[in-house]
């Protein structure tokens, strides 16, 4: 194990990074089997995952540098898993979204990187603004890109938050007439923009999101707005309905919706509807991606919704019951990965 890391370690400095991904390889590979340390009997479960992170996060930057970053998001993920509180982990999953054009995803991580970064001890100041800058840069990328809905920020202290909303909402109206087919704001989370810390210290934002199509609006605003998140292409995924009908639903209707949510959820670290609703929205996800067959993004999004799980004790505090269901998840999560089936808390909450 240690010649296959030195060997990556050196196949990466002179710049072989197909080689060095190859080492890397091996060394997780020797890893999984028990060599992680020299006295197995001796070992403690916190290192071994600790040495397995860091070896995923080479193969990350090894993928990247080789113009993969399919497969690195897949090694990203994994090593969040493995070492959830480490903030560079968060800034390599941010660095593949962005390979991938993910941008609302890739400001996500940046957002949960620099949070992560600023709970650490010695977190340094010139660190933190250029992890804050990545992150309005993705925000700002996300935005310019997007036709489908436009959004506005507004300053919330802790005034009555239904006359904030509906001044929230009026203000975006007269701001953005293009897109007022459906106007609401979010109810559930407050929200953080990348600003320095100096000039706005602790400064909490509504969100308000209006949409050019009223259907795709209103679903929005369903699945945002109630306690137990519900893709609204779940009756596909729970009732017999054909291929063609999935796919013609994530084509017109899917695709646009998840747009929404992923940048809802670039600004909010805590959702007030529980640390695992950003985890069940992808599960949902996942549901529909397995409806029409489409097992590689399946596994991407279940591996993404895994890292969600393990992050989240680390952004916010969680109760008995919270810490329960997280658990039963991050098990469900690995049997749907392995391909076993059964009766499950995931199955419950989708009948529900």
């Amino acid at each position: 194990l240690r010649a296959a890391l030195r060997d990556g370690s050196a196949r990466c400095r002179q710049r072989d990074f197909a080689a060095a991904a190859a080492k890397f390889s091996t060394a997780l590979e020797l890893c999984s089997k028990g060599f992680a340390l020299e006295d197995p009997l001796k070992s403690s479960p916190d290192g071994i995952s600790r040495l397995a992170s860091w070896i995923e996060s080479k193969l990350v930057i090894c993928y990247l540098k080789l113009g993969q970053p399919g497969l690195a998001l897949h090694h990203s993920h994994r090593s969040i898993i493995q070492n959830p509180s480490h903030f560079c982990n968060h800034l390599r999953q941010a660095a593949c979204f962005r390979c991938l054009h993910r941008y609302s995803e890739a400001a996500r991580s940046a957002m949960v990187a620099q949070c992560l970064y600023v709970l650490a001890e010695g977190a340094r100041p010139d660190t933190s603004d250029l992890l804050q800058l990545y992150w309005q840069a993705m925000t700002q990328e996300a935005l310019s890109g997007e036709v489908s809905f436009s959004v506005l920020y507004t300053p919330f202290e802790k005034e009555d938050k239904a006359d904030k909303i509906k001044e929230a909402n009026k203000t975006f109206a007269e701001k953005h007439p293009d897109y007022v087919q459906h106007i609401f704001t979010d109810p559930h989370g407050i929200h953080l923009l990348p600003e320095k810390a100096e000039s706005h210290p602790g400064q909490q934002y509504l969100l308000t999101l209006g949409f050019r199509n009223k259907e795709i609006g209103k679903t929005v605003e369903k699945f945002v707005t109630q306690n137990l998140p519900v893709f609204p292409g779940q009756k596909i995924t729970c009732s017999p309905s054909t291929e063609e009908e999935a796919e013609t639903f994530w084509q017109n209707t899917g695709k646009r919706i998840m747009a929404a949510m992923a940048f809802i959820g670039s600004s909010k670290i805590k959702d007030e509807r529980g640390p695992c609703t950003q985890a069940i929205e992808q599960f949902h996800h996942a549901s529909l991606l397995s409806h029409l067959q489409r097992g590689e993004e399946q596994a991407q999004v279940m591996a993404q919704a895994m890292a969600e799980l393990a992050t989240a004790p680390y952004l916010q505090r969680i109760s008995q019951e919270d810490d329960k269901l997280l658990q039963s998840l991050m098990a469900d999560a690995m049997d749907i990965l392995a391909g076993r089936t059964g009766e499950r808390v995931w199955t419950k909450i989708q009948k529900v």
